[in-house]
Parts: C-alpha cells; sequence; structure tokens
C-alpha cells in the first residue's frame, strides 16, 4: 500500500503561544516549525477551502507522530464549545500512550488537566484509559496497554 501511517493530527487553536507551551512544557513534546501564513495566498486559500485566510502555525513532535496547531487570523473563526460531548460527529478526541498511567494521571492533574475520572481499571485488564481534555478543551485520552501482546500496543507485530 501507499499508506505509511498517520502523520499529524491539526488542531485549531484560539492561542497558539498557550497550546505551544501546554504540549511542550507538560506532555513533552517538541516544536519544530514556527510559521503561518499572511492573507492572500491564492493556493493555501485552495487547499483549506477559505477565502482570504491567515494563521499562525505551530508543528510539534510528539516521539511517533506529530501535532500541528493553527491560530487562524482570517477569516474569523467561531469558537468551539470548550465542553463539547464527544459524542459529536467529527473528531472526539486523540489519544497519548503511557508507561505508567497512574504517574501521568497525577503530573497531567497538577498541572490543570481535567479528566472525567481517575484511571480505572477495566474487565479483562490489558487497557486502562482516561479522557481529560487541555487547555482550549480538546479531548485528549491517555491510555496505558499493560499486555505487550495485545493487538493496540505500539510495538504490535514485532
Amino acid at each position: 500500500p501507499m499508506i505509511r501511517g498517520i502523520h499529524h493530527v491539526a488542531v485549531s487553536t484560539p492561542n497558539l503561544e498557550r497550546i505551544v507551551a501546554f504540549y511542550c512544557d507538560v506532555m513533552g513534546a517538541e516544536q519544530v516549525y514556527d510559521g503561518g501564513w499572511e492573507k492572500g495566498s491564492d493556493i493555501i486559500d485552495q487547499i483549506v477551502g477559505l477565502k482570504g485566510s491567515s494563521c499562525k502555525q505551530a508543528m510539534l513532535k510528539l516521539h511517533n507522530a506529530y501535532l500541528e496547531f493553527f491560530e487562524y487570523q482570517t477569516p474569523t473563526p467561531e469558537p468551539k464549545d470548550p465542553a463539547y460531548p464527544p459524542n459529536n460527529h467529527g473528531y472526539t478526541h486523540f489519544c497519548i500512550d503511557v508507561v505508567d498511567i497512574d504517574a501521568e494521571y497525577e503530573r497531567l492533574t497538577k498541572a490543570g488537566v481535567k479528566f472525567n475520572i481517575a484511571p480505572p481499571d477495566f474487565e479483562g485488564g490489558d487497557i486502562r484509559a482516561t479522557y481529560g481534555r487541555d487547555p482550549d478543551g480538546n479531548i485528549i485520552e491517555i491510555q496505558e496497554i499493560l499486555n505487550e501482546d495485545h493487538a493496540f500496543y505500539l510495538d504490535a507485530g514485532k
């Protein structure tokens, strides 16, 4: 197949500086690009499907994948409800794979991440996970896969 895998997830933010600081300082990402574009690029307008677009942009490397953030200046974005429910259509969350979920839950909680529940034990015991929210209200899941033979384990197929 020609598809090699998912490269990045892109998220629109009302505050690029705040969200980059969160993902770098709290989540351990590395900023690898800082840019954007000014209003008047017909090519970019055609790519993104907007007229008169302009934004600030950052690309962050988070271990095995990238997160891209856009702070659009034009056209004026409509705010997203920071308490949106995960059952709404569209992207619901992205998941961060961790090694010690209890330690990460405590660390992230102290850093201001609001979780729905402490990571519970599931029947079967192969995965522990919980949902929280970043400073913009985007849902992030933290998960720990306890069984290296589980199909979802990042090194599956070894």
